[in-house]
């Protein structure tokens, strides 16, 4: 699920801003972006992210500026960036382009800045951004399940309008047996009048046919399976995959009660099931 978390703190000689965004994914995508000199410390940052947040394209950024006059000198190397200039012209010539970007791209180019800076990590500088990142992700946590227990209540109505077509269904269905039994005799005499068949080998024709269109194990499950969705929602360990599964079985009874209706008006009612069971299915790709 989406989410976000800053936190921004003046802590001694440094002012630290830290970011953490979240955005939905199946898997744990983590990119970092860190001063150079707190590098080391990515598998700690990683670990308390997987701890807390679990799945997601994960971002995190944390910036550390120090508030004393000693930041690092910013120096050139003057020869090496002559040269790249130098070479950027040729080629501009050669192609016969302007000189405009050449500037920059020459400044930018590797080994042209340097800087006098120390770069080694100062544990107790890492002391000072532990809590706050640990902060940052909680506030990010927090906006996930903010958004979670809307999801959860999205997933319950369509759980509960499923439930709804169900006893339609059900409806339908107590009296559905005796509609086809009639509409068999019905186009049967049609055809062949009162005495053109065994009235005891159709009555038993109609059996074995109406047996095949019986739904009441497919009514069990589809209840069973819509109750156990609404419980396996309400745990509180992460059931993401469990509730995909759970979805399937639920399309799987929706589908062979429709496939078995042979009624109009049921068929209304397993289509209607049949769209709350999409928006449940496109809802959980944002589920963890």
């Amino acid at each position: 699920m989406t989410g976000y978390g800053q936190v921004t703190a003046n802590v001694d000689e440094a002012n630290i801003v830290i970011e953490v965004k979240s955005l939905n994914s199946k898997f744990f995508d983590l990119t970092l972006r860190l001063p150079k000199k707190f590098t080391e410390k990515e598998s700690e940052v990683r670990n308390l992210l997987t701890d807390k947040l679990e799945r997601g394209k994960v971002s995190v950024s944390i910036d550390y500026q120090t508030k004393t006059g000693d930041e690092a000198t910013q120096r050139y190397d003057e020869k090496l960036f002559v040269a790249h200039y130098a070479e950027l012209k040729k080629l501009a010539d050669k192609v016969m382009a302007g000189y405009d970007d050449l500037f920059q791209l020459a400044l930018d180019a590797p080994g042209v800045k340097q800087t006098n800076a120390v770069e080694a990590i100062d544990p107790k500088e890492w002391e000072k951004i532990t809590p706050l990142l640990k902060e940052a992700i909680d506030a990010c946590n927090k906006f996930r399940e903010t958004e979670g227990k809307v999801l959860g209540e999205k997933l319950e109505s369509y759980i509960v309008n499923i439930q709804r077509g169900l006893d339609q269904v059900i409806s339908i269905d107590a009296g559905r047996t005796d509609k086809i039994r009639a509409k068999l005799k019905e186009n049967i005499t049609a055809v062949l009048g009162t005495e053109g068949f065994d009235a005891n080998r159709l009555e038993q024709e109609m059996i074995y046919y109406i047996e095949k269109l019986d739904i009441q194990e497919e009514r069990v499950r589809l209840a069973t399976h819509l109750s156990y969705f609404l419980k396996v929602m309400k745990e509180d360990n992460s059931n993401g995959k469990k509730l995909g599964f759970i979805a399937q079985e639920i399309g799987r009874e929706i589908n062979t009660i429709g496939s078995k209706a042979n009624d109009a008006g049921m068929q209304k009612f397993v289509v209607e099931m049949k769209d709350e069971l999409e928006k449940i299915k496109e809802q959980l790709n944002n589920v963890i």
